[in-house]
């Protein structure tokens, strides 16, 4: 390779429980590399079960980025990822190691390959007549961007009310959609040549993953029990992890708002379709290498890393 030929940037992508992570542990070790997270949730310092971090053990000595690195009451926006990832990728191939892009926040990724503009300052005034609108009538600020900015609102779920009120000033402000902001301002990632490879397993077999890992983090008390944990520790109920699938439901049936039953059930259900909605995403990335299989299955794996030889971004491989 030539000292002026981009870096090869492996990126794992796909839906929820699909086996990024093992996927991306088994390429890291096969090719010397390490993994740069871009998941929303598992930035957070404490939030662990509900984002499915691996533990240390599990990691295998590979080195992680981009987890656990705020608070929970902090504001972290796309920006702030984009600009925390770019730094860890050059650092990383600064040292001579690959780095392997790997999570389910399809926003993240885009923001770090193709660039965002911070957008407009946050407008104190109009965030509150927003949400004293949302309050009075509940669904409205979504019912709003889906009118003027319909990709943005085909995007968001109704009920993330954060991703929503920021798109909804976002467009009034601007005067533009959302998009608009991965065209200007900051700069894409450059020097780096990325190789994106996609899990798109059998969807019946992945929603039985789901509803599975769902089960076991209610039934066994594990995900209340970090909920409880976090509050403990002085976390405020309002924090913005909190509103992520899992914990939502975990706090309300700690608040007596619902009962188990109905949070497992509730979990579960916007699991299956949040992962959907990762793939509806996923599908209009461009160049993505998709593979119809888990990431734990040894078959994909070598799959996974014949794709990184045949496109240069990896040799020799390592088995």
């Amino acid at each position: 390779m030539s000292e002026n030929a981009p870096i090869p940037l492996p990126v794992i992508l796909g839906p929820t429980g699909s086996g990024k992570s093992e996927l991306s542990l088994f390429i890291a070790v096969a090719i010397g590399g390490e993994i740069v997270s871009f998941d929303s949730v598992q930035i957070y310092r404490g939030f662990d079960i509900g984002a499915a971090k691996l533990s240390l053990d599990e990691r295998r000595g590979v080195p992680h980025h981009l987890i656990d690195m705020a608070e929970p009451t902090e504001l972290f926006s796309a920006g702030d990822y984009a600009r925390a990832a770019e730094a860890a990728v050059r650092e990383i191939s600064a040292r001579g190691r690959i780095a392997v892009l790997v999570g389910g926040t399809g926003f993240y990724l885009r923001g770090l390959l193709e660039g965002l503009s911070p957008g407009p300052v946050r407008d104190g005034t109009l965030r509150a007549r927003l949400l004293e609108r949302e309050q009075e009538r509940p669904g409205s600020m979504h019912r709003i961007l889906a009118r003027l900015d319909p990709v943005s609102g085909g995007r968001i779920h109704p009920n993330d009310k954060n991703k929503t009120l920021r798109a909804l000033e976002i467009r009034l402000l601007e005067g533009a959609p959302l998009a608009s902001m991965f065209q200007r301002g900051r700069a894409a990632l450059t020097g780096y040549a990325p190789v994106k490879i996609g899990l798109d397993p059998p969807r019946e077999l992945l929603y039985e993953r789901l509803n599975e890992r769902a089960r076991k983090m209610f039934e066994q008390g594990s995900l209340p029990q970090e909920v409880r944990r976090l509050l403990t520790r002085g976390v405020p109920p309002d924090a913005k992890p909190f509103e992520s699938l899992g914990y939502k439901q975990a706090l309300q049936m700690l608040q007596g708002r619902i009962g188990a039953a109905q949070a497992l059930e509730s979990t579960q259900l916007e699991t299956r379709r949040y992962a959907k909605r990762q793939l509806t995403w996923f599908r209009k990335e461009y160049g993505v290498h998709w593979m119809a299989g888990f990431g734990d299955d040894p078959q994909v794996q070598i799959q996974a890393l014949a794709i990184l030889r045949n496109s240069g971004a990896v040799s020799p491989i390592k088995y």
